[in-house]
C-alpha cells in the first residue's frame, strides 16, 4: 500500500513542485521512499510515496514501460502477480522490477481498459498514456483503496487522500448539499463533503486528457441476480463453493515480502481469516485485537481464545475513553470524513498498535457481512420486523425531505414506498445521527433553507443505478446494493486512510471478486436460518473458528457510546467541540439549540445520553474537518 498522485494538464503546467507537495502530504502512507516522475513538456505527471511490502529492493515507482511511452503509480497489491508476470513475459514484455504493481503497466500496454479481466487484489492505480496523451486512472472493484479527484486552474489532479489535493493547490471548501444530504444517508461512493472534489467510483476508471475533458466509466458492477434469474445448488453445494473460493482469498493474501498479521475479533470473519491463513502458513504470526474497557463492547477474552487455538501471538490493544479523546480529532483529520461511533478513533488505536509491533500487513474480515446480510438492517428485507409508515415519520425529517416538493408526486411516493420497504438508508447510521438533530433542532433554519426543494431521499437514490442494478431483484439484494454503494464504500471502507494513518496494509480476503461472485447469487433462505444470522458463511467457515466463535451471536465492531460515562474525557471535549468557533463557523448548526442540547444532556443518565453520541459525535467530526483543512 501507498500514496499515489497523478496530474495532468491542458496548458502543459503540471509543477513538480506541487506533485512533491501531495506527495509529501502522504508520507505516512508511504514512509520506506518516495519520487515523482513528469513529462518533458510538463503536460503530465505522477508521484508515489512507497510503502515496500513486496519487492523490497527494485520496487521504485513510477514505473516505465520498455519504452518510456507509459508510466504507472500504483497503490494496492494484485494478486497471482507472479504469474501473470510469467504469462507477460512469455508474450515479449520485459520488466525492470519484481513488484507486483508492474504487470497493470504491461496489462494495459497490452489490453487497454480489458486489462482489469486480469487484476485480482485491493489497488487504485495511475498510467500516463504518452501516445494518447491521457492519463487513466481506476480503482478496485469494492473501492477499498480511495482515489479522490479535482480540478485546478487548467490541472486535473488526481491522489489517494484529499489532503494530498489541497497540498497540490486545490482549494478545499464544503460541498453543503452534501453535508446536508449526509443528514439522511452516508453519501454515494463518487461524492465528498468537499465542493469540486470526487471520487472516483468502486469498479470504474477515469480517463483525462490534455483538453480537459474527463470520462468515468464502469468496468465492473455488482450484478445481483434477478429474482428467477438464481443458480441452482444445494446447502452442501454452496457451503463448499464459499469455503473454497474463501480459502483460495486468503491464501493469496499471504503472499508478501514482510511478516503478515491477523485483525482479530471475537466473531466469525476475522476469525475465520485467521483460521483459514493457518491453513497455508504455519509460521510465526501476530493477531491484533481492541480491547475496549467496556465489558458489553469487549471481545478481547474470545479473541485471545481464537488465537491460541490457531497457536499465534496475541496482541490486545487496550483503549479507554481517554484515548479517544486524544486521537479523535487526528482520526478525523485522517479519515476524511465523518465519524458516527468512536470505532473510528479505536481502529486508529489499532493500527497504530499495530505498526509498533513491527507489522505492516494484516488480514482482516471486512466484506464478510456484505456477502452474507450479516448486519441488523437487512431485516426487514429478510421479512424480520416491520417497517415504519410515513405517517409515524418525525415531522422535522417529513419537512427537511421536501416530500412535497420536486420530483413529482408520482416519483415521491414511489421512492417514499422503497424506503420504506427497504428500510434503507433510514437503518444507516448516518440516517440516525441527522434524524435525531433534525429532532433536537440543532441543523441550522439558514442551512435547511438552503436546501428547500431538495430531496435527500431522491438524490440518495437517484445515484445507485436503480433500473439496472435494483429493478427486478429481491429486497435483500437491493438492500445489498445500497449498501456496498453507499456506507460500505464511503464509511467502512473509508477506514483504510486510518490505517495508512501509520502505514497498516489490510487485506480483505472477503472482499475477493472471485469470491463475492459466488456469494451474490446464495440463495436468500441460506442467509438466515432458525434466528442465526450468516447461515450459510458460518457453515462454511465451521472448520476453521473455535466452537464457541461458531455459536457467537454477532456484534459489531463498535466502541462503547462515549457520552455513556458522567465527565469522562469525550464527553468534556465533545462540550468544547459543540461551543466551539470552528462549528459555528460551518453555519450548519443553531448554537442556542446546541447549547439547550448540552444543557439536557447534563440532566440524563449515561443511558439516556448514550443514544444521541452518533449526532455529537457527527457534529464533532465537522468542526475538526472545519479546523484541519481551514475550511
Amino acid at each position: 500500500m501507498c500514496g499515489i498522485v497523478a496530474a495532468v494538464s491542458d496548458r502543459k503546467e503540471v509543477s513538480a513542485e506541487a506533485l512533491r507537495a501531495a506527495v509529501a502530504s502522504m508520507r505516512h502512507r508511504g514512509p520506506d521512499e518516495s519520487s515523482v516522475w513528469r513529462a518533458d513538456d510538463a503536460s503530465g505527471g505522477l508521484g508515489h510515496a512507497r510503502l515496500s511490502i513486496i519487492d523490497l529492493t527494485t520496487g521504485r515507482q513510477p514505473i516505465a514501460n520498455e519504452d518510456g511511452t507509459l508510466h504507472i503509480a500504483v497503490n494496492g497489491e494484485f494478486y497471482d502477480f507472479e504469474r501473470i508476470r510469467g504469462e507477460l513475459e512469455a508474450r515479449g514484455h520485459r520488466f525492470r522490477t519484481r513488484s507486483d504493481s508492474e504487470i497493470a503497466l504491461h496489462l494495459y500496454e497490452e489490453r487497454g481498459v480489458e486489462c482489469f479481466d486480469e487484476l485480482r487484489g485491493e489497488f487504485a492505480f495511475a498510467v500516463w498514456d504518452g501516445r494518447r496523451r491521457r492519463m487513466f486512472a481506476a480503482r478496485d472493484r469494492f473501492g477499498i483503496k480511495p482515489l479522490f479527484y479535482a480540478r485546478h486552474g487548467a490541472t486535473w489532479w488526481i491522489a489517494s487522500e484529499v489532503k494530498a489535493l489541497a497540498a497540490a493547490g486545490v482549494p478545499l471548501r464544503w460541498d453543503r448539499e452534501a453535508v446536508y444530504d449526509s443528514l439522511f444517508s452516508n453519501l454515494s461512493p463518487e461524492r465528498t463533503l468537499f465542493a469540486g472534489v470526487k471520487q472516483v467510483p468502486p469498479g470504474c476508471y477515469l480517463e483525462a486528457t490534455e483538453g480537459g475533458d474527463v470520462r468515468i466509466a464502469a468496468y465492473w458492477k455488482t450484478n445481483y441476480p434477478k429474482a428467477g434469474e438464481e443458480p441452482v445448488g444445494t446447502e452442501a453445494e454452496w457451503i463448499e463453493r464459499l469455503r473454497a473460493e474463501a480459502a483460495e482469498a486468503v491464501r493469496l493474501r499471504l503472499r508478501a515480502d514482510v511478516p503478515v498479521g491477523c485483525l482479530l475479533s471475537g466473531g466469525l470473519d476475522s476469525s475465520a481469516a485467521l483460521g483459514m491463513a493457518r491453513k497455508f502458513f504455519g509460521g510465526e504470526m501476530k493477531a491484533f485485537t481492541i480491547a475496549f474497557d467496556h465489558p458489553d463492547f469487549d471481545e478481547s477474552a474470545v479473541a485471545a481464545a481464537s488465537a491460541a487455538a490457531a497457536g499465534v501471538e496475541f496482541i490486545p490493544i487496550r483503549v479507554t475513553n481517554a484515548d479517544f479523546a486524544r486521537v479523535f480529532e487526528d482520526a478525523v483529520a485522517q479519515g476524511e470524513s465523518i465519524q458516527y461511533n468512536a470505532h473510528g478513533a479505536a481502529r486508529y488505536l489499532l493500527s497504530r498498535g499495530v505498526r509498533d509491533a513491527g507489522v505492516k500487513v494484516v488480514l482482516a474480515g471486512e466484506g464478510a457481512d456484505e456477502i452474507s446480510a450479516g448486519y441488523r438492517f437487512f431485516d426487514r428485507s429478510l421479512g424480520i420486523g416491520g417497517a415504519v409508515p410515513p405517517s409515524r415519520w418525525p415531522a422535522e425529517v417529513v419537512r427537511a425531505l421536501s416530500l412535497d416538493t420536486q420530483p413529482d408526486a408520482g416519483v415521491v411516493a414511489a421512492l417514499v414506498a422503497r424506503a420504506q420497504a427497504l428500510a434503507f438508508p433510514a437503518a444507516s447510521a448516518a440516517a440516525v445521527a441527522g434524524r435525531r438533530a433534525l429532532e433536537n433542532g440543532v441543523v441550522s433554519a439558514e442551512f435547511t433553507r438552503e436546501q428547500t426543494g431538495r430531496n435527500p431521499l431522491w438524490e440518495f437514490y437517484r445515484r445507485m443505478d436503480v433500473a439496472e442494478q435494483m429493478d427486478g431483484r429481491g429486497p435483500v439484494r437491493q438492500v445489498m446494493h445500497l449498501w456496498m454503494k453507499s456506507g460500505f464504500a464511503n464509511y467502512v471502507l473509508g477506514g483504510e486512510r486510518l490505517d495508512m494513518a501509520h502505514a497498516v496494509e489490510q487485506r480483505l480476503p472477503f472482499l475477493d471478486h472471485k469470491l463475492f461472485e459466488v456469494a451474490r447469487a446464495l440463495p436468500v433462505e441460506l442467509l438466515r436460518r432458525d434466528g442465526q444470522e450468516k447461515w450459510v458463511l458460518r457453515e462454511a467457515m465451521r472448520p476453521f473458528v473455535t466452537e464457541e466463535v461458531y455459536r457467537r451471536k454477532k456484534q459489531p465492531f463498535l466502541a462503547p457510546p462515549t457520552l455513556l460515562q458522567e465527565g469522562s474525557a469525550m464527553l468534556k471535549f465533545a462540550e468544547e467541540k459543540l461551543r466551539g468557533e470552528a462549528l459555528a463557523a460551518t453555519g450548519f448548526f443553531d448554537a442556542t439549540a446546541i447549547e439547550a442540547l448540552l444543557k439536557r444532556m447534563r440532566t440524563m443518565s449515561g443511558a439516556e445520553r448514550a443514544p444521541l453520541d452518533p449526532t455529537v459525535l457527527m457534529m464533532c467530526s465537522l468542526a475538526v474537518l472545519q479546523e484541519r483543512y481551514r475550511l
